[in-house]
């Protein structure tokens, strides 16, 4: 019989699988990530937004990232190099217009564009008649194509290369043709300055079939009720609606170099490539080009114009400021440098008087003791002179260092009061209940009495002798 649990693996097979994990750990740490956050406050639709675009740019993308209010760009930056994120796209909402910046990390630049209009995944979904979108779709990054991004401004090329930086490159002699499964097509636009943004789903299916060939050939097979024989399908027209909006053609019909998923999608057979529509939609315009993180020197700004004096001033304000800051930063640096060194030296000393005292090799003395102990031994000697010639002790005014003060005790000790016992041979008597008696001819010596023990009362009664003055009973 087999044994039971799982089969245990050779050592080939161990080593492939290390290699694998491996390969998949470089290629996962060589691509481009991205961050796609909010800045402040946006509305419902502008987060479903941000949701949306983290959608387009799954799986390199946090798709459940949350942001805090408290948290600033600094923080960003600083989980950025750890997690190998490249690329943050941070949306932000003013009074009068979204925005939408681009920032290329570690150093820059940072793009700012405009949203001029844009549509929810939802709201595109929801106007298609059928739509194709599944899960097995995200597991890979979408297909960059970009349009009419070949004019000579710098700013425009600026833009195509940080659009082709933010997604993963291809290698077309290497690539898996099914792990092809979305577009993503950015178009410009010359005379309106605008980039449009489109998210498409890519569908390949075999040219040449007639249609109920088609229907045979989809994974859901057809009603053939109102059939009498399988040769009508080939033959008759049956006015079998196709779910596709356009109509196949030299457009979008070319020769696949490898087997496609799906029926009928051979190596070197001719089929028709699809796309439908899958959302959002983003209608852009670039505002500004800067250097670094958003605080560099603006290279391009599509509505204010300086001139070339006014600019030089500004770079060199700017350069002069970066020197003022790199100044004081190494000054602080030297400042923490030496205290540093101070306290290493201190904590030198202290171990070495440390090590002195245990080896009793110390000569470090009080400097007021000797003064002290002559002068006590000169009053001594003082002393003791008097009493050889007086012949008596000496007053203690006459010498007060002989006499020690007495120091009061620290704390509550000091106020507290030592209160006075009074002996159980003679207890206290209270004048009211015994008056005093004085002695008369009949009785000359009267008896002395003793304190009346007063009767315990049941808990809770209570005796009122007079206003102010009752006692609680004790049991």
């Amino acid at each position: 019989p087999a044994p039971s649990g799982r089969c245990r693996q050779s050592q080939r097979q161990r080593r492939e699988r290390a290699a694998a994990q491996l390969r998949a750990q470089q290629d996962f740490g060589s691509v481009p990530h991205s961050f796609v956050f909010l800045r402040g406050r946006g509305g419902r639709s502008l987060r479903l937004l941000v949701a949306d675009m983290r959608r387009v740019l799954e799986p390199f993308t946090a798709r459940a990232l949350r942001v805090r209010k408290s948290n600033s760009l600094k923080d960003f930056v600083a989980v950025a190099g750890p997690l190998g994120v490249t690329h943050f796209l941070v949306f932000s909402k003013s009074e009068s217009s979204i925005n939408l910046k681009l920032f290329r990390l570690p150093g820059g630049p940072t793009l700012t564009f405009k949203v001029v209009e844009y549509s929810l995944l939802r709201d595109v979904v929801s106007a298609l008649r059928r739509h194709r979108m599944h899960e097995q779709q995200f597991r890979h990054p979408p297909l960059l194509v970009l349009s009419s991004f070949g004019l000579p401004q710098s700013h425009i090329r600026l833009m195509a290369s940080t659009f082709q930086n933010l997604l993963p490159s291809i290698n077309v002699h290497r690539v898996n043709l099914n792990t092809i499964k979305r577009c993503l097509l950015i178009s410009y636009d010359a005379e309106t300055e605008l980039l449009h943004l489109r998210h498409y789903s890519i569908k390949v299916v075999p040219v040449g079939v007639s249609r109920g060939l088609k229907k045979l050939l989809q994974e859901k097979f057809p009603n053939l009720s109102r059939l009498e024989d399988i040769s009508e399908l080939l033959v008759k027209d049956l006015n079998l609606s196709e779910s596709e909006a356009e109509q196949d053609g030299p457009h979008n019909v070319t020769e696949l170099p490898q087997a496609y998923a799906g029926r009928g999608n051979a190596k070197a057979q001719q089929s028709a490539v699809r796309l439908t529509e899958i959302g959002p939609r983003l209608t852009l315009q670039l505002n500004k080009v800067e250097e670094g993180l958003a605080q560099g020197n603006v290279l391009y700004h599509s509505f204010i114009h300086k001139p070339e004096p006014e600019l030089r001033a500004l770079l060199a304000r700017r350069e002069a400021k970066l020197q003022l800051r790199a100044e004081r930063r190494q000054r602080q640096e030297e400042n923490v440098e030496r205290k540093r060194q101070q306290r290493e030296r201190s904590l030198q000393g202290m171990r070495r008087k440390q090590q002195r005292d245990e080896d009793g090799d110390s000569g470090a003395e009080d400097p007021g003791a000797p003064e002290q102990d002559a002068a006590h031994e000169e009053e001594e000697s003082d002393a003791e002179h008097y009493r050889r010639e007086v012949g008596e002790e000496p007053d203690q005014d006459l010498f007060p260092s002989r006499t020690k003060r007495k120091r009061l005790p620290l704390g509550p000790a000091r106020l507290r009061k030592r209160r006075r016992r009074i002996p159980l041979e003679h207890p206290m008597e209270h004048p009211m209940e015994h008056p005093t008696e004085h002695p008369t001819a009949s009785n000359p010596h009267p008896p002395h009495r003793t304190r009346r023990k007063r009767k315990l009362l049941p808990k809770g009664k209570t005796r009122f002798q007079r206003p102010g003055c009752a006692r609680k009973g004790k049991r």
